[in-house]
């Protein structure tokens, strides 16, 4: 049951890594672009060329073309013009002509045309070490975005090269999110550990979406503490429905059964657990902690609002639930329910025994030959002595007798067959020794 659990846990959480939103680099008003020459001139390693005014004037052109009139191709001609003349531009200028190329297909979600674009930027040197940094960002952002997983990494450690500060936690998570879907279990894990301690360090809460990453991670990994210690954060950070019922899942996953439920009635008293599966693991739980009554009334409820089917699998549970319960008068109406439904006789030799021991004769042996009717029973003999013992107590010897010889039939009830064969032949001689003793004197006293 732990391990149904675990595979619904992970079906209905799929641990999803949630992608950050692309920063694409921005378009450089002639302010900004001063701004960065600036910057770059405190970089005693590189001397960038300036951008110049009729330049930028061309670039500016296509984007007020994108962005007023909403013409994409009329921008992406002025930029082919452009670049015909790029003989004659510097390596900033050309860097600019393929940022703005970059934006407006970006923009477009033309993706790969943006990516192109992109790396023409950085293949262009020398040019500001800033833009180049925030360019390299975006290239590996996009190209975890396109599933090139490797390239992602490639971007993003040459972001690493140039940087000489701290490697804000962003990167760290972007890294993180590569090596994950690149199956780099180990490393992703290495990456987005340390986002997420040196974001706490700083005094600030992880994101969610880095917390679901990391989870996910140490679940690949085999690494069930982990996870559970994860989902016990998200638990207390974000509350949400899925945490609780997934935290329940691990512990369940430990082996730890009695906090899996305590974590389950918690959600269950919140209101988070409302899906039919969640409630049927629930009831499940209550059952294996024998706690059925609990669960009987969870499933009962939940068909009642119509959370539950009635279908087979849930009667089935049911009944099962309310029969060790003791309740078996809630017990018997369902489980017979659940034997209309089923197409063997499994269920209506359950149904057989539970009729037997409520001494309802004629109720068990009418199951008890619709299981034999449909046959397929995991215990057939039982059957044939359920129906002995039925019609021994209806003090229909010879019937019983005859019920008991089949059931002798079948290894599983021969011992417990021929137990029973001795004592109704016994009671069966005792009955017809005082029938005949009787009848003699009832007949003299006729005389």
């Amino acid at each position: 049951m732990r391990k149904k659990q675990t595979n619904t846990l992970l079906s209905a959480l799929a641990f999803a890594v949630v992608c950050a939103t692309v920063s694409v680099p921005t378009l450089l008003v002639a302010g900004d672009a001063v701004a960065q020459e600036q910057k770059a001139s405190d970089k005693k390693t590189r001397r960038v060329p300036t951008l110049r005014g009729k330049v930028y004037e061309q670039l500016a052109r296509a984007q007020s073309a994108a962005d007023d009139a909403g013409n994409v191709e009329e921008a992406i001609a002025i930029l082919k013009e452009v670049e015909d003349k790029s003989d004659s531009m510097n390596s900033y200028e050309k860097a600019m002509m393929y940022n703005f190329f970059g934006f407006i297909y970006y923009n477009d979600e033309n993706y790969d045309k943006a990516l192109e674009s992109f790396e023409n930027v950085v293949n262009q040197q020398p040019i500001p070490e800033k833009f180049e940094m925030s360019t390299l960002f975006s290239l590996a952002q996009l190209h975890l975005m396109q599933g090139n997983y490797d390239r992602t990494i490639e971007f993003i450690e040459r972001w690493e090269v140039l940087n000489d500060g701290v490697i804000p936690p962003k990167n760290k998570v972007l890294k993180a999110q590569a090596y994950y879907q690149n199956k780099q279990y180990q490393e992703s894990a290495d990456w987005i550990t340390q986002a997420i301690d040196e974001h706490e360090a700083e005094g600030m809460l992880p994101d969610e979406a880095w917390l679901i990453l990391q989870r996910a991670v140490y679940y690949e990994l085999k690494q069930p503490e982990k996870v559970k210690d994860i989902l016990i954060k998200l638990v207390k950070l974000y509350s949400e429905p899925k945490y609780w019922i997934q935290l329940a899942g691990m512990y369940g996953e430990l082996g730890e059964e009695r906090k899996q439920l305590a974590i389950m009635e918690t959600a269950y008293q919140q209101g988070f657990v409302e899906s039919p599966a969640d409630i049927f693991n629930m009831a499940q739980l209550y059952y294996y902690h024998r706690a059925p009554y609990k669960g009987a009334l969870l499933m009962e409820q939940a068909m009642k609002e119509g959370v539950l089917e009635e279908n087979l699998r849930n009667l089935k549970f049911l009944g099962q639930s309310w029969t060790l319960a003791k309740e078996q008068d809630k017990a018997i109406p369902v489980m017979m329910q659940a034997a209309e439904l089923s197409e063997d006789g499994e269920l209506d030799a359950q149904l057989a025994q539970i009729l037997l021991n409520e001494q309802r004769w004629d109720d068990a042996i009418a199951a008890a030959d619709r299981a034999v009717e449909k046959g397929e029973m995991r215990n057939p003999g039982l059957v044939y002595l359920i129906k002995g013992m039925a019609l021994y107590n209806q003090k229909q010897y010879a019937l019983a007798l005859n019920q008991l010889a089949e059931a002798e039939k079948h290894q599983k009830s021969r011992a417990m067959a021929q137990q029973w064969k001795q004592f109704v032949q016994s009671e069966k001689r005792q009955a017809e020794i005082i029938e005949t003793e009787f009848g003699n004197k009832i007949g003299r006293a006729h005389v």
